[in-house]
């Protein structure tokens, strides 16, 4: 990763949808380069998706919540993160040391609603407990970008 490609993921983070040419107007090389350097950061995987940031207030889910799972030994993780996957407000599941066994940030329409959820969190087969905790605000949004800032190890 060097600073032209840098330049190239702040740009495009900016302003999603410059297109390459403009890309490469503005950053004062050939189109085929900036076409080239995104083909590359695609194919390793630093460039996840091209879609929109989607903000689940804003699509009518304003509640947050933090589910820490306990799972029953030998349920195996991966069986469980399918069954969650299939839960559309569970927008993130993470396998994690500590007290629990898996974290998942799930969304609700509403407190109410967030009862919902848990319930269809706990009826997949392995998941024994959880243990919830509420966002109250928002405080810094998930980001990667100021990672570019940070420089090469």
């Amino acid at each position: 990763m060097d600073d032209l490609d840098a330049a190239l993921i702040r740009l495009f983070a900016d302003e999603p949808r410059i297109g390459v040419l403009e890309a490469s107007r503005r950053l004062g090389v050939a189109r085929g380069t900036v076409q080239s350097r995104l083909d590359k950061l695609v194919q390793r995987g630093v460039i996840a998706d091209w879609g929109p940031t989607l903000d689940p207030e804003a699509l009518g889910y304003p509640v947050t919540a933090f589910l820490t799972l306990e799972i029953q030994q030998g349920a195996g993780h991966d069986g469980v993160a399918a069954q969650l996957s299939t839960i559309p407000e569970v927008l993130e599941a993470y396998t994690i040391t500590g007290a629990g066994d898996m974290w998942c940030r799930v969304v609700a329409r509403s407190n109410a609603d967030l009862q919902r959820v848990i319930d269809a969190v706990l009826a997949a087969d392995g998941v024994l407990r959880s243990t919830t905790v509420i966002a109250l605000a928002t405080q810094i949004r998930h980001r990667v970008l100021p990672l570019l800032e940070v420089g090469k190890p």
